[in-house]
Formats: structure tokens, C-alpha cells, sequence
């Protein structure tokens, strides 16, 4: 196990400097937003810049199988989603892990630690990487295919971005403003909280 890829307790001289709940009210209703905003600007333009005026009309057997297999895999795809969240904090920890869903957000995390900025980079990002490279190729095979199911894979797609983005926001801060190296984050979920030294004095992380 690689050393300084989280603490078990949090290192003298730290303190918490900034929290994100997405269960809160504020939050869920931004993230919601955010979520449609993303999945319509990546399903729309790619569903119609199908021309699909040389497809054959298809009965209502034609129809409801693709759309049963979109309702399977947008479930399956969540499970999988907090799987490679999971995958990456086990790789890098071996901490015990929690999930969870409600209505709002589902999650993965590793309450009882405290991990690097690096790590916490990691496992944030990976999902969002794994998918957008596996439906991005799904897509391009179908569309040259002329397959009805390139439709279910774009929603996926487009889900799959709009439902990375407490992911993606939450990496944002980590790039940007919390970028300091010493950084280290308690993942329980649904919350991060961030921690940096509050004076010169604390201990200086080396990432590996």
C-alpha cells in the first residue's frame, strides 16, 4: 500500500476548510440542473444529426425492446458507476467502503479515512473516465452500423455526463482552488470535506 494515500486520522495542525453536501437542498437542486443541462446538450445534437428519413418504419415490438434495454442499463449504469468509484478507493486505501442511494444522488465512499488530493483525484474521476471512453466507442461502432440501439447508447451518454457532474464539480475544486498538494478530503458519499494545515507547522505530504 502506497504510503500518503490517506490517513487514518486526520494530521495535526489540519482543519476544515470547505464542505459539500450533495443531499442538501442547495446542492441537489444544482446538481439536478446541472445534470439535464449536460445529458440534453450531449443527447439532442446527437440524435439529430441522424438522418433518419431512410429508416424503414418500425412497429411497437421494434420500439419496446431498445427502450427496455436503455431502462436496464441506465440501472445497471448506476451500480457500475459507484463500482469503478469503489474499485479505485479500494486499489488505493484497502479501507472499508459505503454506498448508498436515495432520490437525489447515489454514492460511493471511505468515511473513516482522510485521503490525498491525488488519490481523491483518482477515484473521482475515474467512472467519468471509464464510461466516456466505453459509450463514446459504443456510439461511433453503432452509428457506422446504422443500428437503432446508437439512440440508447447516446442516452447513456448523455446520462452518464450529466450524472458525473458532483464528480466533475467536485474534481474542479480540487484543480483550482484546493489545488495545494497537502490537501487531504473525507469522502462519506454523499459529503467531502476538505482539509488543509492551518499554519506552516503541518506535516508536508509527499504524493507517490
Amino acid at each position: 500500500m502506497k504510503k500518503y494515500n490517506f490517513f487514518e486520522d486526520l494530521p495535526e495542525g489540519y482543519k476544515e476548510v470547505y464542505r459539500l453536501n450533495a443531499k442538501s437542498s442547495k446542492w441537489s437542486i444544482i446538481f439536478t440542473l446541472g445534470s439535464l443541462i449536460m445529458a440534453l446538450a450531449i443527447i439532442l445534437p446527437c440524435l439529430l444529426a441522424v438522418d433518419y428519413g431512410g429508416v424503414p418504419s418500425r412497429n411497437a415490438i421494434d420500439i419496446l425492446i431498445p427502450a427496455v434495454v436503455l431502462i436496464i442499463c441506465i440501472f445497471a449504469y448506476i451500480v457500475l458507476h459507484e463500482l469503478v468509484h469503489g474499485i479505485a478507493y479500494k486499489a488505493l486505501t484497502g479501507s472499508k467502503l459505503t454506498f448508498g442511494i436515495s432520490l437525489t444522488v447515489a454514492f460511493c465512499g471511505v468515511p473513516d479515512i482522510y485521503v490525498t488530493r491525488k488519490t481523491a483525484l483518482i477515484a473521482l474521476l475515474a467512472p467519468f473516465t471509464v464510461f466516456s471512453v466505453l459509450f463514446c466507442a459504443l456510439a461511433v461502432w453503432l452509428y457506422f452500423m446504422g443500428s437503432v440501439y446508437y439512440a440508447v447508447v447516446i442516452v447513456l451518454l448523455g446520462l452518464h455526463f450529466g450524472g458525473c457532474i458532483g464528480d466533475l464539480y467536485t474534481a474542479l475544486l480540487l484543480f483550482t482552488k484546493y489545488s495545494d498538494s497537502r490537501l487531504l478530503m473525507r469522502d462519506t458519499g454523499p459529503e467531502q470535506m476538505f482539509y488543509l494545515p492551518e499554519d506552516g507547522n503541518a506535516i508536508v505530504l509527499t504524493e507517490v
